[in-house]
């Protein structure tokens, strides 16, 4: 049988947004159980988690589970790429040391089954604000980086949760697709096409929506969602990719957790 390969995104584990930021992480684990025996390689399009610094004796509290699976998955011989994204881009060793995922810190090519993809987490491509190229420059700054260390744990990270809460309550809902000329993915994929190369797929995350969009005869654009919302996921198969939902039906979901009582994954 060959293996499968799965592209998941913006998880957002830890989010204080969440009733229940456990219960989401174990229905995570539950879908990891899931796909591993027939999974070849695992993509992680950004914003795994909702937030992370790597102190250099301190990482964050949390996602025990999550990151023991990605663990085993590497010991049994899955490949686990992980993409930073905008809310997990302060990833630096432990990752790697810990869990055996391979970290990228920047979008490109990647052959797949015998296909080219560019994957990428997306936030940024196709956008020309000056603000957020600053805000970008800032945020990847070793000098920077340095300076946010230096504020104990226990204040940093509750000043970026306390940050992330409010982008998501001020920014409300996330739009629904923009349409191909203001949709600024598809913007820059169109772009790339043109001045770069022609993939047979583009795959993203950031955009908290699930598209599945035709830019040629050759290539396809796939925004894979999200796991607020969507519990979305895309796999290859022999070259054919297809975009998926975990558990449309919530039954088994809403079982395990009735009456308060939560099972461990």
């Amino acid at each position: 049988m060959s293996k499968k390969t799965y592209f998941i995104s913006d998880l957002h584990l830890g989010a204080d947004t969440f009733d229940n930021p456990l219960d989401y992480e174990r229905r995570v684990v539950r879908f990891l159980d899931g796909i591993k025996a027939d999974c070849g390689a695992l993509y992680l399009l950004g914003d795994i988690i909702d937030y992370w610094f790597e102190y250099k004796y301190v990482v964050p509290r949390g996602f025990t589970r999550f990151l023991g699976k990605l663990g085993e998955f590497t010991d049994s011989g899955i490949d686990v790429h992980w993409f930073t994204g905008n809310h997990d881009i302060w990833i630096f060793d432990y990752i790697q040391q810990e869990t055996g995922a391979q970290v990228h810190y920047a979008g490109g090519i990647f052959e797949i089954q015998g296909k080219k993809c560019y994957l990428a987490h997306g936030d940024g491509l196709g956008h020309d604000s000056v603000a957020f190229k600053l805000m970008t420059r800032f945020f990847h700054s070793r000098t920077c980086q340095r300076m946010f260390r230096w504020i104990h744990p226990d204040l940093a990270t509750a000043f970026a949760h306390r940050w992330s809460k409010h982008s998501r309550l001020t920014g409300g809902k996330f739009p629904d697709f923009l349409g191909e000329d203001r949709e600024h993915q598809v913007v820059f994929a169109k772009k790339y096409m043109k001045e770069v190369a022609v993939p047979d797929f583009f795959i993203f995350g950031h955009r908290h929506i699930m598209l599945d969009l035709m830019l040629s005869r050759q290539t396809r654009l796939v925004i894979l969602g999200d796991w607020i919302a969507h519990f979305s996921y895309a796999v290859m198969e022999d070259g054919q990719l297809s975009l998926e939902q975990f558990e449309v039906d919530d039954s088994a979901y809403e079982e395990e957790h009735r009456d308060g009582v939560s099972i461990c994954f």
